[in-house]
């Protein structure tokens, strides 16, 4: 009679593979900048441009302060509650139209469209 032979079976396992696909996945974040720079490339300033960015920077920035030290004076002088709020409120509109004119000019520069 023949004797049998018990045998330890080997739990099965993968042969290593290399996952090549991995390499070419991307995150969703680099996904949406991939798209975002289809749509709007990003273009490099020169330096006559950076220049002239700066100078747009501290212009409006002396502007938004001119306007600040002048109008908080008046809040200061002001008697009544509600023309100081009427002169906070006007405050904050200067501040946002000169913001969105800086704003304008900035991206009259980018485009490479502003003389001034």
């Amino acid at each position: 009679m023949v004797e049998r032979q018990w045998f330890i079976k080997k739990p099965f396992v993968l042969p290593p593979r290399v996952n090549t696909h991995k390499k070419n996945m991307k995150s969703a974040y680099e996904l949406a900048m991939e798209r975002l720079n289809k749509a709007n490339p990003v273009s490099k300033l020169t330096d006559a441009q950076k220049k002239q960015l700066a100078e747009l920077d501290s212009k409006y920035a002396a502007k938004v302060a001119e306007r600040e030290i002048g109008l908080n004076a008046a809040m200061k002088q002001a008697e009544d509650p509600a023309q100081a709020d009427a002169l906070r409120e006007q405050l904050a509109m200067e501040r946002k139209k000169i913001q969105a004119e800086l704003e304008e000019k900035k991206e009259l520069v980018r485009e490479g469209k502003f003389k001034e």
